[in-house]
């Protein structure tokens, strides 16, 4: 065992569980790129072709968004100088709050360096006892949260303090019939329901529609997290439109700059008032900073460009649905809702340790996603194909795909 640099640690274990996950692979050797996030890296001098990026349509690349982003800094500089409530925040952040707002269709939203502490802040905010002057307040510790049970890290992060089967509740994934029978035996309490629209590891789409109808039946508050498809879908295309026409019926909602805009960041959209309230609320808006300037400056770009030219995102997706045909023809086990977020099921943990490396050997940085991201023993690919990518290294992809396929029978 490698012995410990703090002897005191010893008692927390972590020497000796990472010699174990070290020896059975487990522990990853994590990427350390020697230049820029692009469709192609380089890791230790060597060039990969990149699977494992969430900026799906490569925007940091374009030139005006760069253009963008160095005249903005030039003029509001690089960072916000402190949290939003004592510093407060840049004509950058206000612009593009109130483009969230109308994209979303809510009264106000609010930014966050990350989607991450967008959802933190929003348990908080929800669940928060404050006063400024010990009479007038609010006092929402009786909320009841009731979350499907494949909801983000961070949403059952934030529910730490909460107690499991009392103010907690779980429903089962994308299950109206488990979220009623959970509905019933709450009735009257003050209650969040919080689902995401489109789902990370499994690539589902939420029933939104069923679920917003049962909120309403029992006046519970919705919260949903659209951090992977804010942007990807319901701007005017044909994929998902009746769930995107109904989330507009949310009470909030987060989205991530992530994925669909692929820069970084996230908001909280919903009504004013209580928009407001979360800047004291939240906790994350007063004891953490913003995102950058330009990087706010840079995602209004990008948001108004996808706004005026909806076909950028929906040739992208074309391409996602000829990939999956693609797979389904070399014989995967792909996730069935036909989103942009492609999981191809490997399995056992030790076969997906040794089906990465192999990609690697071969020239491709493959997201191999196992537990806790994943169940036990179901470990997938998680495909977010970067549009950078060219048409001759997909092929390269998915002919090793094949070969490893048969040789590990997954």
């Amino acid at each position: 065992m490698t012995p410990s640099a703090a002897p005191a640690l010893d008692r927390w274990g972590f020497s000796t569980w990472l010699d174990h996950a070290r020896g059975s692979g487990e522990f990853i050797k994590l990427p350390e790129l020697d230049g820029v996030n692009d469709a192609v890296v380089s890791i230790e001098g060597r060039k990969l072709v990149n699977f494992s990026g969430i900026g799906i349509l490569g925007w940091q690349h374009d030139p005006e968004v760069r253009k963008v982003f160095a005249a903005t800094a030039a003029e509001y500089g690089l960072v916000v100088g402190g949290s939003r409530i004592i510093q407060g925040v840049s004509r950058p952040h206000l612009e593009l709050e109130a483009l969230v707002a109308e994209i979303t269709g809510r009264e106000k939203a609010l930014t966050f360096a990350t989607g991450m502490l967008a959802n933190l802040g929003f348990v908080n905010a929800m669940s928060a006892r404050f006063s400024f002057d010990n009479n007038a307040g609010v006092n929402n510790t009786d909320t009841v949260l009731v979350l499907d049970r494949e909801c983000h890290w961070s949403m059952w992060k934030a529910a730490e303090r909460f107690k499991f089967g009392r103010n907690l509740i779980m429903f089962d994934h994308n299950d109206t019939a488990s979220l009623r029978s959970e509905l019933e035996q709450l009735a009257g309490r003050k209650i969040v329901v919080g689902f995401e629209a489109v789902y990370s590891a499994d690539g589902s789409m939420a029933p939104v529609a069923e679920i917003l109808d049962l909120c309403e039946e029992f006046g519970a508050v919705s919260f949903v997290d659209d951090a992977n498809g804010f942007m990807v879908y319901g701007n005017g295309g044909r994929r998902f439109a009746a769930e995107y026409e109904a989330l507009r019926r949310a009470t909030f909602l987060m989205v991530s700059f992530g994925k669909g805009v692929g820069l970084s960041g996230g908001a909280l959209a919903g009504p004013a008032d209580a928009l407001d309230a979360f800047r004291f609320l939240s906790g994350t808006t007063v004891f953490t900073t913003n995102i950058q300037p330009p990087t706010a400056g840079a995602i209004v770009h990008v948001l108004r460009t996808m706004r005026r030219d909806p076909s950028i995102m929906a040739n992208y997706l074309d391409r996602i649905d000829r990939l999956r045909e693609r797979l389904l023809r070399i014989g995967c086990t792909i996730n069935p809702t036909p989103t942009y977020v492609t999981s191809i099921l490997v399995g056992p943990n030790d076969i997906a340790v040794n089906v990465r490396q192999e990609f690697i050997d071969r020239g491709y940085l493959v997201p191999m996603f196992g537990y806790p991201a994943v169940p036990k023993g179901r470990a997938v690919i998680r495909l977010l194909l970067n549009n950078r990518i060219t048409d001759e290294q997909l092929d390269g992809f998915l002919d090793t795909l094949a070969e490893l396929r048969e040789k590990y029978r997954f």
